[in-house]
């Protein structure tokens, strides 16, 4: 991934204290989307296909996952079902159980409980909850979502925790209002351009990308470089250097 400036444009409200700051979860505060890539890996090598190649098997799963996000939500349970999708429709059969359970296998990985924090999140979190008021709002599978965030131990860093099926516009809106927040004077910091950037600049409020090299490919858009509300780090611990 091009590597990205530590500027901001616009310049202000850093630095100001008692601002409220909004954290994605996932692929923000620890990692996520690398462990479903290793799956991934581990699971387009076994499935040979005689005339696809495993670009071309990617590209199938990642329409799958797309459509059955819309229906099923996200997390692990989802990305199970449509590994098994792509493997019935690249068969053209049903899976039998053998299958099923090697797919499981496969995925163990992501209902193992370990969460591994992104560097500097603890920390950097404890400094920032002293100046400003912290707010998380991630979307997933709520009992997958309380898991990770129970595990990882940062639930104390926040005011209060929303679970949410889909980080839309609407979601930003209605955080907003729900917690009395003036969007100008509040920041949406996350990996993400799709769920946690553009859908929060579009609901009046600042961002700031942190970009994480695994992000999920489903959550990659374009970001306009002349929008002067997104403030662009390296690393999440470069935070403390704004707010």
């Amino acid at each position: 991934m091009q590597a990205v400036d530590s500027v901001f444009s616009g310049g202000a409200g850093l630095k100001v204290r008692g601002q409220a700051l909004v954290f994605d979860a996932d692929d923000t505060l620890w990692e996520n989307n690398i462990l479903f890539e290793r799956v991934i890996d581990d699971f387009l090598h076994w499935l040979e296909h005689p005339t696809l190649d495993k670009t071309e098997i990617r590209a199938i799963l990642d329409d799958i996952e797309a459509a059955n996000a819309v229906v099923h939500g996200y997390g692990s349970k989802m990305f199970l079902r449509s590994l098994g999708d792509c493997l019935e429709r690249l068969r053209e059969r049903p899976a039998t159980p053998q299958e099923l359970r090697h797919i499981d296998e496969l995925a163990a990985a992501l209902v193992e409980g370990r969460v591994e924090l992104v560097p500097g999140v603890a920390e950097t979190l404890a400094d920032l909850g002293s100046r400003h008021d912290l707010l998380l709002l991630t979307k997933g599978d709520t009992d997958e979502q309380q898991r990770k965030l129970d595990v990882s131990g940062l639930a104390h860093h926040f005011r209060d925790i929303h679970i949410v099926a889909e980080k839309d516009v609407d979601t930003y809106r209605w955080l907003a209002r729900e917690h009395g927040l003036t969007p100008s004077t509040t920041w949406m910091i996350g990996n993400s351009p799709k769920s946690d950037i553009l859908p929060a600049r579009q609901a009046g409020m600042n961002a700031v990308f942190i970009p994480n090299d695994n992000t999920w490919v489903l959550e990659h858009t374009e970001l306009d470089p002349d929008d002067a509300g997104v403030l662009r780090l390296r690393s999440f611990a470069e935070l403390t250097d704004h707010f």
